[in-house]
């Protein structure tokens, strides 16, 4: 992995390009259906496309987590400094928001917004707490499993969880603080951010949790293979 300044860049720009893809897609989908549902499936596959290229690229200098949840979970883990987790954090966040900003130049509407989109009810909080579980455990059966195809996984995942949870599946509390900074197709009121994070950090602590267990190597097999290691010394 690559030194800590590499580290938070890819952090950051990865998180940018993620929001600026989100936002974006919205925005482009909304100016070009009035149809919801298709304005949505044109902002869901290239979120879940993006995924693939980001993770791909950015993956062996940051592990491309572009997430505080995944973050917290890797710290928790203790597969990364808690110090270092920090700045992690605040590194999605600030390049998240910057997604929000470029995605609004680019289609030439106001820089700075404020969402004034509703997003709450124990309906979306379940919704983002099972997406966030969702998320963090394919991630770690993709490690303990198929690491190589972790940028598919999560890619293919999101785009399947936009549609099958009530809240399109922010999963990430860094994009949802940046879509509030986005009065578009893809934003959230400040006043529902707090709902939203604290679900989908306890569904990534849920999913660490049962993936401990699920994921372990079975005692049965690791005796055998300590039985076999003494037969051969």
């Amino acid at each position: 992995m690559a030194d800590l300044n590499r580290r938070l860049v890819a952090e950051v720009l990865g998180t940018a390009i993620l929001v600026a893809t989100v936002v974006g897609s919205g925005i482009m989908a909304d100016r070009l259906t009035d149809d919801v549902a298709l304005a949505l499936l044109g902002n869901t596959l290239p979120t879940g496309a993006i995924l693939v290229v980001l993770i791909t690229i950015l993956g062996p200098i940051s592990g491309a987590h572009f997430n505080p949840a995944v973050t917290m979970v890797f710290a928790l883990r203790r597969e990364i400094e808690m110090n270092v987790a920090l700045l992690y954090v605040i590194a999605q966040v600030v390049g998240g928001i910057l997604g929000s900003l470029l995605a609004h130049a680019m289609f030439e509407l106001p820089i700075v917004q404020v969402s004034e989109t509703v997003r709450t009810g124990s309906g979306q909080w379940v919704a983002e707490a099972v997406a966030a579980f969702g998320l963090v455990f394919t991630i770690l059966a993709g490690l303990r499993f198929k690491s190589d195809a972790i940028p598919w996984l999560v890619g293919l995942y999101i785009t399947a969880a936009y549609w099958f949870t009530a809240s399109t599946s922010f999963a990430n509390p860094a994009v949802a603080i940046a879509r509030a900074f986005s009065n578009t197709f893809a934003g959230i009121r400040p006043l529902d951010l707090p709902g939203f994070i604290v679900a989908e950090l306890l569904g990534a602590l849920l999913a660490m949790w049962l993936a401990g267990w699920l994921l372990a190597e079975p005692k049965l097999a690791a005796q055998e293979i300590k039985s076999k290691l003494k037969a051969a010394e």
